[in-house]
């Protein structure tokens, strides 16, 4: 089964355009700059995103493995004002993502005595695949940032000075714009490297939140229509070019413990995410972490995730920004 990607490309000359790929082959599309205009397109036409895209007509082909290298390929959706991004993700999803937090937070006794995060994950899976027309389980949720905190497939993802750990999180991520009525609708998925910080949350599970706030990568490619429900994938990383960790991870609802309609339904019932124009990046959670494997990552590592039927991955290095003093003014 082909699937369609869409990606962004920036040339050397800042001039912005759209690649539509297909199999092993791709084309700029005439007459589009972004994939959020190409969206609201497709919107205000009543078309499926493949046929605005198909419409524009198909410019001259393009080698986008060779792009990626080149450094001109960007994260495959973004806004012009970034406060207009907003970066979310559930966690608990899958099935198996209870065992690594649970070791995380192994005060778990037997019997009764379960922790929040095994109990929360138990609950999904009883309910979080509901019937249509139902509403299942509400899932973990967390804040992450807003579209300052987007970075490019093959940009350094950069902690905070104060982070204790910089950990990656091979993940899908669904895309998001919201129309001019405030009705959501899903553009495609992502691969995506959600990237937190696995110390501060192992010490107190209260800390989720701190963990989170930072930021996170997507993959050039914006895979187009229902996502398969089984995508398989390999998380590693490299330091000083050789890997000292590699790992299968699953995802897909075959995988999950939630439906995708379910994480959708539990973000998008607030209003304030239902706002005409605004894009929405909801990571949709991982079973795979070096962390739960005992490894301490360092600046300089790549991490490296790749996942069919995307045909690029997403690698970015791991950096720490400058530290910065902490002072509030009053007026």
């Amino acid at each position: 089964m082909p699937f369609l990607r869409l990606l962004q490309h920036r040339a050397a000359d800042g001039s912005r355009s759209v690649i539509l790929a297909e199999d092993d082959t791709a084309h700029f599309l005439e007459g589009v700059g972004s994939v959020r205009e190409l969206a609201l397109r497709a919107i205000a036409a009543g078309d499926t995103l493949e046929a605005a895209a198909r419409a524009c007509g198909m410019g001259a082909s393009v080698d986008i493995a060779a792009e990626l290298a080149a450094g001109r390929l960007l994260a495959p959706i973004d806004h012009e004002d970034p406060a207009h991004l907003l970066m979310t993700g559930t966690g608990l999803t899958h099935l198996g993502s209870a065992e690594g937090r649970d070791k995380m937070h192994k005060a778990a006794a037997a019997g009764e005595n379960v922790t929040d995060s095994m109990r929360m994950f138990l609950e999904g899976l009883e309910g979080g695949k509901p019937s249509d027309g139902a509403v299942g389980q509400q899932p973990e949720w967390f804040y992450k940032g807003d579209g300052s905190q987007l970075v490019g497939p093959d940009q350094p993802l950069t902690m905070p000075s104060f982070a204790q750990d910089g950990g990656e999180e091979p993940e899908l991520a669904g895309i998001y714009i919201v129309g001019d009525d405030g009705t959501p609708y899903r553009l495609g998925v992502a691969l995506a490297n959600e990237f937190s910080d696995h110390v501060t949350e192992r010490h107190n599970y209260l800390w989720l939140a701190h963990s989170k706030l930072r930021q996170a990568a997507l993959g050039p490619e914006l895979l187009l229509g229902t996502p398969p429900s089984h995508v398989e994938g390999t998380s590693r990383i490299l330091r000083d070019g050789k890997t000292i960790w590699e790992m299968p991870f699953l995802s897909g609802e075959t995988n999950m413990s939630h439906s995708l309609g379910n994480l959708e339904h539990h973000h998008f019932k607030y209003d304030l995410f239902c706002r005409p124009g605004d894009i929405h990046v909801h990571f949709f959670g991982t079973a795979t972490l070096s962390f739960s494997d005992g490894i301490e990552t360092k600046e300089g590592d790549v991490f490296e995730i790749s996942a069919a039927p995307f045909a690029l991955p997403v690698s970015n290095r791991l950096t720490r920004a400058s530290e910065r003093a902490v002072k509030v003014k009053v007026l």
